[in-house]
C-alpha cells in the first residue's frame, strides 16, 4: 500500500472512529438538539476556517451565486438530519437510530433516480429489498433497555426522517461537482448557525464547564477535525475503500452505546441491524448478485 493510500486509510478510519462516538456526547450534554446543533455549527466553522486556512484549502474565488445558494440548500438539509437524528439517540438507543440512519443510500437511489434520471437495475432492488426487510425486523422488535415503545417508534421514525434529508444533501453535492467540499462545509455550517440562532441564544446558555465542553468538542472534533479528515480521505482513497471503511462508524457507534450506556440489541435487532449493513454494503461497494457469495452457486456461468 502506498503512502497516499496508507494516510488516507487512517483519516477514513479516524473520521469514522469519530463519528460513531459522537451520541455520547449528544446525550452526555444534556442540551436540547437545537442547542447542540447550533453550537456544532458554531465552533465547527471557527475549526473548519482555521484549518483550511492553515492548510490552504479555501478559495474564496469559488463563491459564485449558484454554489452559494446549492451549499446553503445543502445546508439547511443537512441541519434538519442532524436535528432529527440526534432527537432519535434518547428515543430508541444510538445503535438503533444509527442502523436506520445507515439506509440512506437507498433514500439517494430515490432521488436520484427521480431528479437526475439515474436508473435502477434488478440488483439496486435487490438491495433494497434486503434493507427494507432489515428494518421491518427493528421496527417489529420490542424495545429493551427501559425505552417506550412508542419512543421507540418515534425515534425510528426520527432516524429515518434523518437518513431522508442527509440524501437530499448529498443529492444537492451532487450538484457542486468541482466546488471545494471544504467550502461547502463551511457554508452548510454558517447557514446551521443562522438557522438555529433564534432558538437557542433565546434560551438559557449551558451551565458549567463540562457542558460546554461536550459542545466544543462535537464542534471542533465531531464537525471540523472530522470533515477534514474526511474529506482528505475521499480524495486519497478508491471509492470501494472509502465505502468499506464507512462501516466502523456505525459499529463505532453499537460499542460505545453497549459500553456506555449498556444498551444491548436483541436478536431480531441484530438481524435487521446486518440485514441494513449488508445491504447498504451491497450498494456502496457495488455487489451484483453475481458477486455476492450466497448467489455464486445459484446462478449459472453464462445464466
Amino acid at each position: 500500500m502506498d503512502s497516499e493510500l496508507k494516510r488516507g486509510s487512517v483519516e477514513m478510519t479516524t473520521a469514522m472512529l469519530i463519528s460513531g462516538t459522537i451520541g455520547w456526547f449528544v446525550l452526555m450534554s444534556g442540551q436540547p438538539v437545537t442547542g447542540v446543533v447550533f453550537w456544532r455549527c458554531v465552533f465547527g466553522a471557527l475549526t473548519l476556517i482555521a484549518l483550511a486556512a492553515m492548510l490552504g484549502l479555501i478559495d474564496f474565488r469559488q463563491l459564485k451565486p449558484r454554489v452559494v445558494f446549492l451549499s446553503t440548500l445543502g445546508g439547511v438539509a443537512i441541519v434538519v438530519n442532524w436535528l432529527l437524528l440526534f432527537a432519535a439517540y434518547s428515543r430508541a438507543s444510538i445503535s438503533i437510530a444509527t442502523m436506520v440512519y445507515n439506509t440512506q443510500p437507498f433514500m439517494l437511489l430515490g432521488l436520484g433516480a427521480l431528479f437526475l434520471g439515474e436508473r435502477i437495475t434488478v440488483t439496486k432492488l435487490f438491495w433494497l429489498s434486503v434493507s427494507f426487510a432489515g428494518m421491518m425486523a427493528i421496527v417489529s422488535a420490542k424495545p429493551g433497555g427501559g425505552f417506550d415503545p412508542d419512543h421507540y417508534l418515534s425515534g425510528i421514525a426520527l432516524a429515518i426522517g434523518a437518513a431522508f434529508f442527509y440524501a437530499v444533501a448529498a443529492l444537492v453535492t451532487k450538484l457542486l461537482t468541482g466546488t471545494p467540499p471544504h467550502l461547502i462545509a463551511l457554508i452548510q455550517v454558517f447557514t446551521g448557525a443562522i438557522m438555529l440562532a433564534p432558538f437557542t441564544l433565546s434560551a438559557p446558555l449551558p451551565e458549567g464547564a463540562w457542558q460546554w465542553t461536550l459542545l466544543v468538542a462535537v464542534g471542533v472534533v465531531h464537525t471540523g477535525i472530522m470533515y477534514i479528515l474526511l474529506y482528505g480521505a475521499i480524495q486519497r482513497l478508491p471509492t470501494h475503500m472509502t465505502g468499506a471503511l464507512s462501516f466502523i462508524y456505525p459499529i463505532a457507534a453499537i460499542l460505545v452505546d453497549r459500553v456506555a450506556f449498556g444498551h444491548e440489541l436483541q436478536a431480531v435487532q441484530i438481524a435487521g441491524s446486518v440485514a441494513i449493513l449488508l445491504a447498504a454494503a451491497g450498494m456502496n461497494l457495488g455487489w451484483s448478485l453475481r458477486s455476492v457469495p450466497l448467489f455464486k452457486r445459484a446462478i449459472r456461468p453464462g445464466a
